[in-house]
């Protein structure tokens, strides 16, 4: 890298925008969504989706609610101009969903175009070609006013054609290419002058896309561009304003919420960002943006991990487990403090404890996009007890004691530890059951008895103790306390039952019950046990057995 790196690049020059009014806007409403997947989405792909899985891609857009589908570039290959075909003689196209077309400025390419369209209910034929500086001298050699009569000459061409689309509504689209690159007056003026060609009318509206083709300049130079063109061009009430952001600089996403701001009406882009160089926008982060906020986006994510599913059979790629709502790990809390933070939010939330989502950590409620809470906290070396509880409770039904959870969690931390990886349910919970259910040693239940008249209790029970067995009496006021009271008789310093729960683990005749007991001996050390029978009075009395082990 340069030391001094204005010797070779230059900052961008800000828009002069006198009354600037964006930044003091709020969204309120979802903008018009065109998914560029099958065209834009497809072209970056190293090897093309073939049609089949166009087709399946296609109808997943469709089931999600979009309304406007870019399906491709016809007049590119015969692939192309048959999956065109497919959807318009196959009726794969509802009644309310619009198939757009991207075409050059070029009469032969208009001309495949138009005829991969006859037939169709709903179209938009998307005209462009390149305005920027750069691309006007290094790939065409042309002056403005020769990119000007390209950009006149293909409007031309397809308004002679459109007579050909009998019977088919037909909406005109323009983009001048690379846009974010191109002098604000320029854009203008070749956008006006597409404008006199097709004569749009508030009642039949022209959409001009504002591509930010190249991510040049930060997102709020991008809103001024966007409002700087919408406040100057010509007839702005006959315009559908539309973004058309890329992912250069990584502030896609914001540079549509900021263009949107500015005036925009409409917003083209990709699941998940797929796209020519780092991606376009992904249409699912600003959508899911505006649920957070209580807009209702007019999209439907309600599944979205089954349509990362499809999205990543037909594309070959793979969503980032970080990718925002999507990723694998984005609900996912692995830090002991976020875990603890977000049970007692779920708590809250589940018990009613709020009307509005309001939970630590989860800017929205995972189950909203078909997520369940048991993803959201997993189990590493860098996890509390907070999380470590969480995930015996929703997902074998083990509710540990507050005291029992501050006594496992840094045992399971350091289980987990020397694996050197995030561990699964089962395996945390084999980790508890190696701890405390399964203790034998050096004392070991073979069998108990008691019985009990006017609230005194004296139980007959056997045991292994160092594997040589002896025989248990003693009297309490419950079976606990004569178990207490016949181990303390035999020999082992003294201890007492200082917390104690139990619960059901699982429904049915066989259903089984856990308990915990805590106890305390005379020099002040404490230990927690815990017990499983299908026999509630046989899982307290093997919880004992369980914290004496441990003690």
């Amino acid at each position: 890298m340069l030391k001094n790196p204005v010797t070779k690049y230059r900052p961008f020059p800000p828009v002069q925008l006198a009354a600037r009014q964006w930044p003091n806007r709020v969204l309120a409403a979802a903008p018009i969504w065109c998914s560029v997947d099958l065209r834009d989405g497809n072209q970056a792909l190293a090897v093309p989706m073939n049609i089949a899985q166009k087709l399946e891609l296609f109808q997943t857009l469709v089931q999600c609610g979009f309304k406007e589908i870019e399906v491709g570039f016809p007049s590119a290959s015969n692939t192309e101009f048959a999956f065109n075909r497919l959807l318009i003689e196959k009726g794969h196209i509802p009644d309310d969903v619009t198939i757009q077309c991207l075409v050059q400025a070029r009469e032969d390419l208009i001309e495949k175009t138009v005829q991969s369209l006859i037939g169709a209910k709903s179209v938009i034929i998307h005209l462009y070609n390149s305005t920027s500086p750069a691309q006007r001298r290094v790939v065409f050699g042309k002056t403005q006013a020769e990119i000007k009569a390209i950009a006149v000459q293909g409007a031309k061409w397809i308004h002679e054609r459109l007579p050909r689309l009998i019977g088919t509504h037909v909406r005109l689209q323009y983009s001048p290419e690379s846009f974010s690159a191109t002098e604000l007056e320029f854009a203008k003026e070749i956008s006006e002058a597409v404008m006199d060609v097709w004569q749009p009318t508030p009642g039949w509206k022209m959409i001009l896309n504002l591509p930010d083709t190249v991510e040049v300049a930060m997102p709020n130079i991008h809103a001024d561009q966007i409002e700087w063109m919408c406040t100057n061009i010509r007839n702005r009430e006959s315009l559908t304003i539309s973004l058309h952001t890329h992912n250069d600089r990584g502030t896609g996403v914001a540079a549509t919420e900021m263009g949107l701001l500015a005036g925009a009406d409409r917003v083209e882009g990709t699941l998940f960002g797929n796209g020519e160089r780092t991606g376009n926008l992904d249409v699912i982060t600003v959508a899911l943006n505006l649920y957070m906020h209580g807009i209702d986006p007019k999209l439907d994510f309600s599944n979205l991990s089954a349509i990362r599913e499809v999205y990543e059979r037909c594309t070959g790629l793979t969503v980032p487990p970080r990718q925002p709502y999507a990723g694998e790990l984005v609900f996912t809390a692995f830090s002991g403090s976020h875990q603890d933070a977000i049970k007692k939010g779920l708590s809250e939330w589940e018990k009613g404890g709020r009307s509005n989502w309001d939970v630590p950590y989860l800017a929205i409620d995972p189950a909203d996009i078909g997520r369940e809470y048991r993803e959201v906290i997993r189990v590493n070396s860098q996890s509390g007890k907070g999380g470590v509880a969480y995930l015996l409770e929703s997902e074998f039904g083990v509710e540990l004691p507050k005291d029992m959870q501050r006594e496992f969690g840094p045992i399971a931390n350091d289980l987990v530890d020397a694996l050197g990886r995030e561990v699964k349910g089962e395996e945390l919970k084999a980790m508890f059951w190696k701890e405390y259910v399964e203790r034998t040693a050096p004392w070991e239940l073979i069998h108990f008895h008691a019985d009990g008249v006017d609230g005194k209790f004296r139980c007959h029970a056997s045991a292994r103790f160092n594997e040589k067995e002896v025989a248990l009496t003693g009297e309490g006021n419950g079976p606990i306390a004569a178990i207490v009271h016949a181990l303390t008789n035999l020999g082992p310093a003294r201890f007492e039952v200082i917390n104690f729960k139990q619960h059901a683990l699982s429904s049915g005749e066989e259903a089984s019950a856990i308990a915990y007991i805590q106890i305390k001996r005379t020099d002040g050390k404490v230990r927690w046990g815990a017990g499983v029978d299908t026999n509630i009075e046989l899982a307290s009395i093997k919880a004992v057995f369980s914290a004496l082990n441990r003690l």
